[in-house]
């Protein structure tokens, strides 16, 4: 599935149809240059959620989690990873991502090519492309 955006204030509209769309995956890889909105995703996707924690990048501490409120009335968490800074796919191991990939929440990635092997095979993949100054394509598959 695909959609345009022409502003980041139309990622929260879409949200939803995203997440009914990731149906029921919970691993997500986020593909895009710099500035695509990754983290805007992510924030856009956890506000969605319910999530009442500030979000931010994860970019220095590499993983943050986030609490939320199931639809079923449990606790949930989110984990918001970026990779950016890895240098070696042993890193990733260090930092915990295959207990990660294991456990029953959502997990998104940020600059997940150094991880691609480690990602179970329901994972979702969401490529966000920069179409001009505000104007994004979101692709998920």
């Amino acid at each position: 599935m695909d959609w345009l955006l022409n502003s980041p204030n139309d990622l929260p509209v879409i949200m939803p149809e995203i997440l009914s769309a990731l149906g029921n995956r919970r691993k997500i890889a986020l593909y895009g240059e710099m500035g695509a909105g990754k983290t805007t995703f992510v924030k856009a996707l956890c506000a969605c959620l319910g999530v009442e924690d500030d979000t931010s990048s994860p970019t220095f501490s590499l993983i943050n989690e986030y609490h939320y409120t199931a639809s079923d009335g449990s606790a949930a968490i989110l984990h918001h990873l970026d990779l950016y800074r890895l240098k070696s796919p042993h890193e990733v191991f260090d930092i915990g991502f295959d207990e990660l990939m294991h456990d029953p929440w959502y997990c998104l990635v940020e600059w997940p090519q150094i991880a691609e092997g480690f990602f179970p095979e329901n994972s979702a993949n969401i490529h966000i492309e920069i179409l001009g100054e505000t104007q994004r394509s979101i692709v998920l598959s």
